[in-house]
């Protein structure tokens, strides 16, 4: 696997680029915004400010080069999301390596980036992973790769429409209804979630009011993107198709940030 490195990367945004970004305090609100209502279009985000649309454009266009906002095109319209990757970033280089009372100077940025529940019903991450499009895509699909950095399996042929069995943890979840949507290798995969099955809910420890919400939801679906980008891969992990008072969005919303985080230490650390 690929080596990495503590430097900024030329494909993602690097730290000066971050918090130039964040500099500007109409850029912050937009922040604001996007962190109180995920993803939202440029005319409602215009709507929460007294500014031409051309000018929040080009906030936009400055917090989208920073990584700090993603976009996903849904038919005509423009959604924008509140990118996690960078935000972990600087926590983990900055505010978790102080005692958080002498950071009072960053209290704006905290409250700015702060990821919480994601009200609209799609959850977006983008990271930039020192690797190769077919390395990406081994650890995305094969068993061997998912369990080191997931801790679950899947048994499927990766066809479109072929039933996707799990193994999450050591609980076998088979369903009809999980098969994968999209194979395009290196380029994009797609599948729909698992099942909330009464064993799962046992492994994890959920309260039986929480199985049953979970298990009543509607079947989401999850999307990874890939792109080469200045010898590096650019992955973007669509998660939609949500009730609108999801519960599972809360959970995976969590979790995804702390699996591409292990994904990227696997191919680029340990290799």
């Amino acid at each position: 696997m690929t080596p990495t490195s503590d430097a900024p990367s030329p494909a993602g945004a690097g730290m000066d680029e971050v918090f130039r970004a964040l500099a500007d305090p109409t850029r912050r609100q937009l922040l604001d915004q996007l962190n109180a209502d995920n993803g939202r279009t440029l005319r409602e985000l215009c709507a929460g400010l007294n500014m031409a649309r051309q000018s929040v454009s080009k906030h936009l266009a400055v917090l989208e080069a920073a990584d700090l906002v993603v976009t996903v095109r849904r038919g005509r319209e423009k959604l924008h999301y509140l990118n996690a990757a960078p935000i972990n970033l600087i926590a983990d280089r900055w505010i978790r390596r102080y005692d958080r009372s002498r950071v009072d100077a960053l209290t704006d940025l905290k409250h700015a980036l702060e990821a919480t529940a994601v009200p609209r019903p799609s959850f977006v991450y983008k990271s930039y992973i020192n690797t190769t499009p077919e390395e990406l895509w081994q650890a995305l699909t094969d068993p061997a790769f998912t369990s080191r950095y997931w801790n679950l399996t899947f048994d499927t042929t990766w066809e479109v429409g072929a039933p996707i069995t799990w193994t999450n943890q050591g609980v076998v979840i088979a369903d009809p209804a999980q098969v994968v949507l999209e194979y395009d290798p290196y380029r994009r995969l797609a599948y729909t979630w698992h099942t909330f099955t009464p064993e799962l809910a046992e492994k994890c420890g959920w309260d039986p009011e929480l199985t049953d919400q979970l298990a009543a939801e509607r079947r989401s679906r999850v999307a990874f993107d890939l792109e080469p980008v200045d010898g590096m891969v650019k992955l973007t992990v669509v998660h939609d198709d949500f009730d609108p008072d999801s519960r599972v969005i809360d959970m995976i919303s969590d979790g995804w940030p702390q699996v591409i985080s292990a994904l990227k230490t696997m191919l680029e650390v340990q290799g």
